[in-house]
């Protein structure tokens, strides 16, 4: 049976999912690979870039198609555990449903760059001057983080 929480998550994440996949789409067809354009000086740029790893370039070094499958395994098997998280929290608040979208599409959007591109395409490029800079990131990276950090600070009450 169709709730209003289960309606919401599902129009947040298909928000969030087209919010991903068209800044992406513009990166990829108006930047060339390694192209950088400030925003903010010493502060924020859009940066083309690929990542073959997981968030933030984790295990992207080095080119191991164990790694490639291990991405293309691990995403359906998230988004299916997120639903099934759904699913079990019957009287879940607000607030823990649409974390688990936020968590749930920066999955999946993450997962279609994989499947089309073999990578992710991040382009978000956080710095201070030069002397202090976060890994290149996207938007479905952003939500994940902004998901599993309300999750952490804020738990569902059992």
């Amino acid at each position: 049976m169709l709730t209003k929480k289960h309606t919401c998550f599902g129009l947040v994440s298909i928000i969030l999912i087209i919010l991903d996949q068209v800044t992406k789409l513009y990166i990829h067809t108006h930047y060339r690979l390694g192209e950088t354009n400030p925003i903010i000086n010493n502060f924020f740029n859009l940066s083309y870039v690929q990542n073959k790893g997981a968030a933030f370039g984790i295990l992207s070094q080095g080119n191991s198609p164990l790694r490639d499958w291990f991405f293309l395994f691990l995403a359906p098997c998230a988004a299916l555990f997120i639903l099934f998280l759904l699913k079990r929290a019957k009287n879940a608040s607000w607030t823990y449903t649409i974390a688990l979208s936020f968590i749930f599409s920066g999955t999946l959007g993450n997962y279609l760059d994989r499947i089309q591109f073999g990578y992710v395409i991040d382009f978000l490029d956080v710095h201070y001057k030069s002397l202090y800079y976060w890994p290149v990131f996207n938007i479905a990276d952003a939500v994940i983080v902004i998901g599993v950090s309300v999750l952490i600070f804020i738990p569902e009450p059992k």
